[in-house]
């Protein structure tokens, strides 16, 4: 079409949950995606939903005040209500469940942080949470890799794609217009009268969304300088035996770890396979050179399943940012939200949802993360020169230390500010 209310460029969870409250407010919309519907990391992630912030309060306190940093905690929390809760009543057949999370400890000392980490967290936010310590963590996990965890009983899972499909056909049934393989090239004018160029036209807009994360590029040079777009890489095993899906998951839970380069994993929601994802080199590769990468640290954690075979290693990229925080706003009349730093199955649509509703002009739209600072780096434009040095430095870490923990020797002591990742 030649005009839209309101142009939203991007498919995934934040543009289509945008949109679906922008056509519902009577907006005529239009959804622009460079691939097909979904194409991005939105049908690709794992699956885990969790409260999303990374931060503790504390840490973002000293940044932005104690009230801020409470609200954005409070707004994670928010978020994993919100997406059952949009779920339910929209009854989209997606698989959620609240599986929880076993959040495993890859060294003793890692496993003393998180459980000071867990008391906080019950003290201050009122989280439910409880440590399980190695002796007793073959009730969560079946591997002796790891020294106790933390299990957070309400974090959930879902099938990525299949509420894809269900945000999709939602905002088709709203009236939203969606245009695949339609790549945008420019956005020109000011809030009220934009104009798109795309690779199929030009349309006429009086608000344009962006929600882009992992791909955002030149089309917005203010947000490329400040998400880092980082690739995350998953297999998926052959369907076996749910004895030995048992046997590795006794309770069903999600799994990540204390791993700087962390790899995240759990069975489908069919409960045949086991999906297994992380970082497996310190650039980006291909899923065929990152599958058996992934095989082998899966068979590793699990020697039972060395005769697994992979079924499926696919890739998406996520963002992230510099102060590891989601943003969401408004610049030069643009709306915008991302950022959500591996951790956005609920907060990409909670954030997108809220956008649409400021777009809408409603009060329910503010955020706790609205226009808040969004730091960049000197000389970064948004390929991450610096990424290849910092997951090298922090898989060689991540290494040592399990090495160290299996001999029983001391922790390493933390490694120096200068060579910390920005994330």
């Amino acid at each position: 079409p030649e005009r839209a209310d309101v142009v939203v460029i991007g498919s995934g969870y934040t543009g289509l949950h945008a949109a679906i409250q922008t056509a519902r407010g009577g907006r005529s919309t239009l959804i622009l995606e460079a691939g097909d519907p979904g194409w991005g990391c939105s049908s690709r992630n794992g699956g885990h939903v969790s409260t999303s912030i990374k931060p503790s309060t504390a840490a973002l306190a000293r940044i932005h005040g104690t009230d801020r940093a409470k609200a954005m905690r409070a707004e994670g929390r928010a978020s994993l209500d919100w997406i059952e809760d949009f779920i339910n009543a929209e009854g989209i057949a997606c698989s959620f469940r609240r599986a929880g999370r076993f959040h495993a400890a890859h060294t003793p000392k890692h496993y003393e942080g998180l459980a000071r980490t867990a008391d906080t967290l019950r003290r201050d936010e009122a989280v439910d949470v409880f440590e399980v310590p190695r002796a007793e963590q073959g009730r969560e996990i079946g591997s002796s890799f790891y020294h106790g965890g933390l299990v957070y009983p309400r974090f959930a899972t879902l099938h990525p794609a299949e509420y894809h499909r269900g945000l999709l056909d939602m905002a088709l049934a709203a009236g939203a217009a969606v245009v695949p393989h339609c790549a945008a090239l420019a956005i020109d004018g000011t809030a009220g009268r934009f104009e798109v160029k795309t690779s199929l036209g030009t349309v006429q807009a009086r608000d344009v969304v962006v929600a882009t994360n992992g791909y955002t590029q030149a089309l917005t040079p203010w947000l490329q300088r400040r998400v880092i777009p980082i690739g995350s890489y998953v297999i998926a095993t052959e369907a076996l035996d749910p004895a030995e899906i048992d046997a590795c998951f006794p309770t069903g839970r999600i799994v990540c770890d204390t791993r700087k380069v962390v790899y995240y994993y759990g069975p489908t929601p069919c409960g045949t396979r086991v999906v297994f994802g992380g970082r497996v080199s310190s650039g980006e590769t291909d899923p065929r050179v990152s599958g058996p990468r992934l095989h082998a640290e899966l068979t590793r954690l699990f020697p039972q399943l060395a005769r697994a075979r992979i079924a499926h290693s696919w890739s998406g990229t996520v963002a992230y940012t510099f102060d590891t925080l989601p943003h969401c706003g408004r610049h030069e009349g643009i709306h915008y939200a991302m950022g959500y730093c591996g951790a956005g199955v609920a907060m990409a649509g909670y954030l997108g949802m809220r956008m649409g509703q400021r777009v809408l002009g409603l009060a329910e739209g503010a955020t706790a993360f609205d226009d808040l600072p969004f730091p960049t780096r000197p000389l970064y434009s948004g390929k991450p020169w610096f990424l290849p040095a910092a997951v090298a430095f922090y898989r060689w870490r991540d290494a040592l230390e399990c090495r160290l923990a299996a001999r029983g020797a001391p922790p390493m002591p933390a490694a120096p500010a200068k060579m910390r990742a920005p994330s």
